[in-house]
């Protein structure tokens, strides 16, 4: 994601031999799945396919996923998940190194294709992102409704205690009460056109300068659930902390923040070999929701599962693939 990729230009250098980016390792899926509703009749039978991802949480599982399905669908899949850093694995798909990952149509249009300004409507970002990488010898599929943006954050109490439901509260009581307003924030959202000086400018407010804290993420996320540093605080929609600590999520209510729906972004070569990886992915993608998404995270980053296990027993949850 695009708050993973702070040294980019160095990372994409270091990446042109692959090499540098962990792409000569991976290991074999060996899971014994076969096909529930998607695979049938195995048409990925005699392909060779990696998958890939970055290396958090959520890209893991996602990972995970698209890897199970390709091998319920025949496949024999190659698990070159978790490489370090957003341009890693997107060259990996690029050049064919790897077959597929799941990628978000925001980091795309803005990190990867270089436009500075994200388009509102999520289907709209996605045809554009479709369209500009198809010279890039990339096919993207449908996104799932999993948006993986930014977001500000309270504790139930606070919410309840100064009316808080979306952005526009948030302004509110930047204006009518600002020794209340209190907010934390990674360094990166507090400088970000697409984060704080974006925000209060599309919103009309501005945070008093002391009341804005600086930290690292996992801080944020025990301060908000504390409530007496924070009022409010930068939050990851999709990250399994929120449920776990009860955390509100204010709407976005004039659609500032940008789309990230996540999306198979598959090697144009691999997938005209194989084009029925269109209808194996497809009906998952559709069940990726962010509420989903959040559970999953959940898992791993609360509970302490692993990711591939996760992401099989979802997938086997819902019928997409059977064990044994």
């Amino acid at each position: 994601m695009r708050r993973r990729v702070r040294v980019a230009g160095a990372l994409l250098l270091s990446c042109a031999a692959l090499a540098g980016c962990g792409l000569t390792s991976g290991s074999p899926m060996v899971d014994t799945v076969r096909p529930g509703s998607i695979g049938q009749g195995q048409p990925l039978a005699g392909a060779r396919l990696t998958v890939t991802s970055k290396q958090f949480t959520e890209q893991i599982i996602l990972g995970q996923i698209m890897g199970l399905a390709f091998k319920a669908a025949g496949a024999d899949v190659l698990d070159r998940t978790s490489i370090q850093g957003s341009f890693g694995a997107r060259e990996a798909v690029k050049t064919g190194a790897a077959d597929g990952m799941y990628e978000y149509t925001g980091t795309a249009w803005i990190t990867h294709l270089g436009n500075t300004k994200p388009i509102a409507d999520p289907y709209e970002q996605w045809k554009a992102v479709r369209d500009a990488d198809r010279p890039n010898g990339i096919t993207w599929l449908p996104a799932a409704p999993l948006d993986n943006t930014y977001a500000l954050a309270a504790n139930r109490a606070n919410a309840e205690k100064y009316g808080l439901n979306d952005l526009s509260d948030v302004a509110r009581l930047v204006k009518e009460n600002p020794s209340a307003a209190t907010l934390c924030v990674e360094s990166e959202f507090a400088a970000r056109d697409d984060g704080l000086p974006g925000l209060e400018k599309a919103y009309g407010f501005a945070f008093p300068p002391g009341n804005i804290r600086k930290m690292d993420s996992g801080i944020i996320y025990t301060q908000l659930a504390k409530g007496s540093a924070c009022t409010l605080g930068e939050v990851f929609t999709t990250d399994g902390r929120i449920a776990e600590l009860d955390l509100k999520v204010l709407a976005d209510n004039k659609d500032f923040f940008p789309n990230y729906n996540a999306a198979p972004e598959i090697n144009t070569k691999a997938f005209d070999k194989y084009p029925a990886i269109a209808r194996i992915l497809d009906p998952i993608s559709r069940k990726l929701t962010t509420q989903t998404a959040r559970k999953l995270n959940a898992k791993v980053d609360v509970g302490g599962e692993d990711p591939h296990a996760v992401a099989k027993q979802w997938l086997i949850q819902e019928g997409f693939i059977k064990s044994g």
